[in-house]
């Protein structure tokens, strides 16, 4: 349910919005509080002509000619994603999409992502913690938690303070140093992601001065990369264009293996499609570990979580009560847990569930204002008249069974 209690109670109050809530026991949020707020509850929704969820819906239990918002993850083409897609279309459906919920100049409006970067960083300075420990180190990181143990943000943030004013102490273990986490990405993500970083004793570098760190700095370093900094262009006759790079991104090829060597922590959280290079590839995790000695490289937190994506070595998801594997890069193979010769790839695919109070919170928070025009709508004429906001207009990725203009290209990803 992508509505809190609260905020159903205040959209029945004051705009009249009718809403069933189907029953579930893993909801933060009870049924009863749900009911409290003045919503019905059933076991099913067969009469709802518009369904809002969070993510994607199995095929075979789509409905006809309903009205879908949620996350539907199909604007890249997933294959698995298809199916479902697919099916909307036969059933003659709308499918709004939260993730292409935006202003005019193309800002996200309805997200998460700030708290799957928060979810993201708690858990793998958790992951971090748990390797060293694994290799006989003793760390301050041992007594971070993951986050779904934590009660809400504001605990984990204390007791990340706590090992942060420890490191400001006491240091960090010999075997620690330095401690260098690189942020791949700037947005809401790996905004999440910093702020839960930044509550360490951290000095800022940039990717340039990564290679000038002394390799016994007891410290806690961070570096952001941005696109400039993890391609280059083929022809070096000419710079670096970050519009060119979008337009044209075969003009460029991956430069991030100069920078890999000297993280201890590399964080993800970018927008990656198949027409990008890869950040991290395969071939780069095998060429860091034939070297001599052991790298440097102990975690991946790939809060974006693309299969086989930008870190290539993320093959498969996980869930949080088994949140990591060890990626071997001499064999493709993968094992659960911090054991094995490879880097730990945390891959959570849904890292905000970790937090579930405040980031259901701030969710609702941000589509309310969208609901009442969504309710008033009228789905029986063209897209254009429904009286859905223009928000809303350019989130619609399929109307009456066929994709709208804009995700056309789509059609060549359900025929496959």
């Amino acid at each position: 349910m992508p509505v809190v209690p609260d905020d159903v109670r205040a959209l029945i109050r004051d705009h009249g919005v009718g809403f069933c809530v189907q029953r579930s026991p893993t909801r933060v949020f009870s049924d009863a509080e749900f009911a409290a707020a003045g919503a019905t509850i059933a076991d099913d929704l067969p009469d709802c002509p518009i369904v809002m969820g969070i993510k994607e819906i199995p095929p075979d239990k789509l409905l006809p000619n309903r009205t879908y918002v949620l996350f539907s993850h199909v604007i890249k083409g997933q294959p698995a994603n298809m199916p479902m897609l697919h099916r909307l279309m036969e059933l003659k459906c709308q499918l709004i999409d939260y993730e292409r919920i935006a202003d005019g100049e193309g800002r996200r409006l309805v997200f998460f992502g700030r708290f799957a970067g928060l979810a993201g960083m708690i858990d793998t300075l958790w992951a971090l913690g748990q390797r060293w420990r694994h290799e006989g180190v003793e760390n301050p990181f041992t007594d971070v938690r993951q986050a779904y143990q934590y009660k809400n943000i504001e605990h984990a943030k204390a007791d990340i303070a706590e090992v942060g004013e420890r490191i400001r102490q006491r240091g960090l273990p010999e075997a620690c140093r330095p401690l260098v986490c690189g942020f791949a990405g700037y947005g809401q993500v790996s905004q999440g992601a910093q702020e839960i970083y930044d509550l360490l004793p951290v000095e800022m570098v940039s990717p340039g001065e990564l290679a000038a760190v002394p390799l016994a700095a007891n410290a806690c370093f961070k570096v952001v990369f941005h696109e400039k900094h993890m391609v280059e262009r083929i022809d070096a006759s000419s710079p670096f264009e970050l519009q060119e790079y979008y337009n044209h991104p075969e003009r460029y090829r991956g430069q991030f293996y100069t920078y890999l060597p000297h993280l201890t922590v590399l964080v993800n959280g970018i927008y990656w499609e198949p027409k990008y290079p890869r950040l991290v590839t395969r071939e780069l995790l095998r060429d860091l570990y034939r070297r001599a000695g052991p790298p440097r490289l102990r975690v991946i937190g790939d809060i974006s979580c693309d299969i086989e994506g930008s870190v290539e070595c993320t093959i498969r998801t996980t869930e949080p009560d088994n949140p990591v594997f060890v990626y071997e890069p001499d064999t493709g193979r993968t094992c659960d847990g911090v054991d094995g010769e490879g880097p730990v790839v945390l891959a959570v695919d849904h890292l905000p569930c970790e937090l579930p109070v405040d980031s259901s919170t701030y969710f609702s928070q941000s589509l309310k204002s969208f609901i009442p025009a969504l309710a008033r709508a009228d789905f029986s004429g063209p897209l254009a008249d429904s009286g859905l906001p223009r928000e809303l207009i350019r989130a619609t990725i399929v109307y009456h069974g066929a994709l709208t203009q804009p995700y056309r290209y789509l059609e060549q990803f359900v025929k496959e």
